[in-house]
């Protein structure tokens, strides 16, 4: 038997190729090794955005959507939403009883997203709490392990921590879940910066060709490139990162000596990428126009996944409901 992994996102938007390169495209990768659990973590999004929670559910379609065009397939790996399998809630509720205080507060990204969210109230039990719903989601399937960027490994070891202390208490009933560590390439937004949708510097799996096209134009190059005569570094030019994910390699190497040698501007060089970029997006907006006309088989996919992972949970909570004499 396939040994089981899981992982989820929060649904705050849609899916950029940030989100694709740090997670999704390693989602795709492992479905074809391991027997896949990924859920959409819409409770998760109200930890920081209870105030306004009225997108959730449309980030929510829109995720699925993206997940399905990427290549994630129901043959393959079991896609589900998080609260629609009311378990977790139970199970969160149980390991919060046993977990102690300071290890959420030592959570190394806890002070860093207060400080980065400093504009919402964070002060709240689910927001300190998010690692004990976190590890719920994890250890609700017994997976072997779980795919992560290395800046979430520390969620994961709070997951061990806690299955540890449960199986402690009553008995052998979790596995320790492994961190699978997912390598992702340098791709920052088209400001240079982190790519983020709140940075208004992304380009979105979703968009068309024309809007990609016109984010490229505006991409932040070589800044002590100030003329098309001026020889460029291209080892410092965010385009050219771009170039070695989507462009050829003869073509990366033929930009990189042209570059140099300022046979190449910078509009044409965007203007290449941008091809290259699109010519790799079009199987993904292929697959994302499929799902859209048929959004009932989008409803089928997502509801024998949900079927499915309650099945899983209820028998986990059996289990978790005999080992606390409950």
């Amino acid at each position: 038997m396939k040994k089981r992994l899981l992982s989820g996102m929060r649904p705050t938007g849609p899916l950029h190729l940030g989100n694709y390169h740090g997670a999704l495209a390693n989602w795709v990768r492992l479905q074809d090794e391991y027997d896949c659990f990924f859920f959409v973590a819409d409770w998760h999004a109200l930890t920081s955005d209870y105030e306004t929670p009225g997108g959730i559910r449309g980030f929510t379609d829109d995720i699925l959507l993206d997940w399905l065009s990427a290549g994630l397939t129901p043959e393959k790996s079991t896609l589900f939403i998080q609260s629609r399998i009311k378990e977790h809630a139970e199970l969160f509720l149980i390991l919060s009883m046993i977990t102690p205080v300071p290890w959420l507060e030592r959570n190394p990204t806890y002070k860093d997203q207060i400080e980065q969210l400093n504009n919402k109230d964070l002060s709240t039990f689910g927001f300190l709490g998010y690692p004990v719903l976190q590890a719920a989601d994890i250890i609700m399937y017994k997976p072997y392990g779980v795919p992560v960027g290395v800046d979430q490994a520390p969620h994961v070891e709070i997951t061990r921590e806690i299955a540890r202390r449960f199986n402690y208490f009553y008995g052998p009933i979790f596995p320790e879940p492994e961190v699978i560590l997912t390598e992702t390439p340098k791709l920052l937004g088209t400001d240079r910066r982190k790519m983020s949708k709140s940075y208004g510097n992304a380009i979105f799996l979703s968009d068309s060709p024309e809007a990609v096209a016109a984010k490229v134009a505006g991409m932040v190059t070589d800044p002590q490139r100030m003329r098309k005569s001026d020889p460029g570094d291209p080892e410092i030019c965010n385009v050219y990162d771009f170039h070695k994910l989507y462009s050829p390699p003869e073509v990366v190497q033929d930009v990189n000596r042209r570059c140099r040698s300022a046979d190449i501007g910078c509009v044409q060089c965007k203007k290449l990428m941008a091809q290259h970029l699109n010519a790799f997006l079009d199987p993904i907006r292929e697959r994302r126009l499929f799902y859209q006309e048929r959004p009932r088989l989008v409803e089928e996919i997502i509801s024998a996944g949900n079927d499915h992972a309650r099945q899983t949970a209820r028998q986990t909570m059996e289990d978790v409901r005999a080992a606390i004499k409950l």
